[in-house]
């Protein structure tokens, strides 16, 4: 592998920020300096006015390969995450065949070895019948479990009680859940059905997916984890009421309980399915302002822990129609670190808190070995941001397949010009380097 200096930068890690230079080699931050000028390396970067920060990790996307390969793909969806500044992605079960045995997980692995540019890591996938495969997971080669309490593709939805108490008290790994009660948006659909048929409105989608459905989902969960102190991670909290739920006085590393906010949680309201409609459908729902104030404040006060997308992309054409057709979900991952950064423009959060959320507490979370830091043997994730350069969404600068976005338009106040996925120069300034594809993440856990 080519060596790599990075000389003058802002580098931001661990709560700082601070002038520096970076030496890559063999894949690792072999070296972190004042003054590394004089090292000799493959390729110099000047990083003079820019910011180095530790690669996002995104534990939760939708990449859709196997089976819904019309919509997304794990080629072009890691592309567009590692343009985004996106360099590790932990990946759903969700997709076709649904990823319920532990031959239909390798076999996602193997396929991302040979597209995928970021590095990668697929959750497993629980069902009501697959407890005995879900056990056979190897907690150092695989991100999670991943629980539907809530509806999905296929055979994923888990609302048998009996099999979540064995679930939750027999795996010794970290367990993800999607927290909506079943019960309670079939009641709010059937209401919604009878009162306008086909023609809901998408402003009444935070109604049907309700304040009411995610909290007695979430507090299921987390009644279930304390009662068997399981690993617990929940998934895209959307509402104010859910918030409490979470504990702050605490460090990230001894919870045993942790919790997840999205981009589009903390960008979008209810006001805007007015202006964008299915564009912001996505489950759990976007909701009142209020909800997406409460969301901050927990954010920033650490009761929430990490930042991802759940980047879950359709078609264009499968998004226009009406209500109980068109699929919810928003293709984000191309511009989650844009958006973020420009919440800092905003004066919402500090470019450090940022890192902290989208880089290392994912690590912290889920026990990543040697990633989501700047550190001396360390591997060599790495952005390289602009806060001084101008870009605009256009969709013909979208990656990802599905080639539209409910951002377009949407000027940011900054650029993404160099991304190192595991000290391999993978993107710089526009152009790809594809001669080498990301790495398979593994987890240093005590499995004893």
């Amino acid at each position: 592998m080519k060596t790599i200096l990075i000389t003058n930068a802002q580098i931001v890690n661990e709560g700082e920020t601070k002038t520096g230079d970076v030496f890559i080699k063999e894949g690792l931050i072999d070296k972190i300096g004042n003054d590394l000028s004089n090292m000799s390396a493959d390729v110099t970067i000047n990083a003079q006015g820019k910011h180095l920060i530790p690669g996002v990790i995104d534990d939760q996307v939708h990449f859709r390969e196997p089976g819904l390969t019309h919509k997304a793909d794990l080629y072009h969806e890691a592309k567009a995450a590692v343009k985004g500044g996106t360099t590790t992605f932990m990946e759903m079960p969700n997709t076709v065949p649904n990823t319920l045995t532990q031959e239909l997980l390798e076999q996602k692995y193997q396929r991302a070895s040979e597209v995928a540019l970021a590095n990668y890591s697929f959750f497993m996938g629980a069902s009501n019948d697959n407890i005995e495969e879900v056990l056979k997971t190897d907690p150092k080669k695989v991100c999670g479990v991943k629980i539907f309490m809530g509806s999905s593709t296929g055979n994923m939805l888990v609302d048998n009680r009996a099999v979540l108490e064995k679930i939750f008290s027999q795996l010794p790994m970290l367990i993800a859940t999607h927290c909506e009660d079943e019960a309670t948006i079939r009641a709010n659909s059937a209401e919604y059905k009878e009162k306008y048929g086909d023609d809901v409105p998408m402003s009444a989608h935070p109604e049907i997916r309700s304040v009411e459905a995610c909290y007695k989902s979430s507090s299921m969960a987390i009644e279930l984890a304390k009662k068997h102190n399981t690993r617990l991670h929940i998934l895209h909290i959307s509402t104010d009421k859910e918030t409490d739920l979470f504990r702050n006085d605490i460090p990230l590393a001894e919870k045993r309980i942790t919790s997840e906010v999205c981009v589009h949680h903390l960008w979008f309201e209810a006001s805007q399915y007015e202006s964008l409609g299915s564009q912001i459908k996505c489950n759990p729902a976007i909701k009142e302002a209020k909800h997406r104030d409460a969301l901050w404040k927990a954010l920033l006060d650490d009761r929430f822990d990490i930042i991802a997308t759940d980047h879950a992309p359709h078609t264009w054409e499968e998004k226009q129609n009406h209500y109980w057709k068109a699929p919810s979900g928003l293709p984000l991952v191309q511009f989650s670190l844009q958006m973020m950064i420009e919440t800092v423009h905003q004066g919402k959060i500090s470019l450090e808190k940022v890192v902290e959320k989208m880089s290392h507490a994912p690590a912290i979370c889920f026990q990543v070995e040697k990633r989501g830091y700047i550190r001396e043997g360390y591997w060599a994730d790495l952005v390289l941001v602009d806060l001084n350069k101008t870009t605009t969404v256009k969709q013909e600068d979208i990656v990802y397949k599905s080639g539209w976005s409910p951002l377009d338009g949407q000027v940011f106040h900054s650029e993404i010009t160099h991304t190192i996925v595991s000290g391999h120069l993978a993107y710089a300034e526009g152009e790809y380097d594809e001669s080498k594809k990301g790495e398979r993440i593994l987890f240093d856990r005590d499995i004893s």
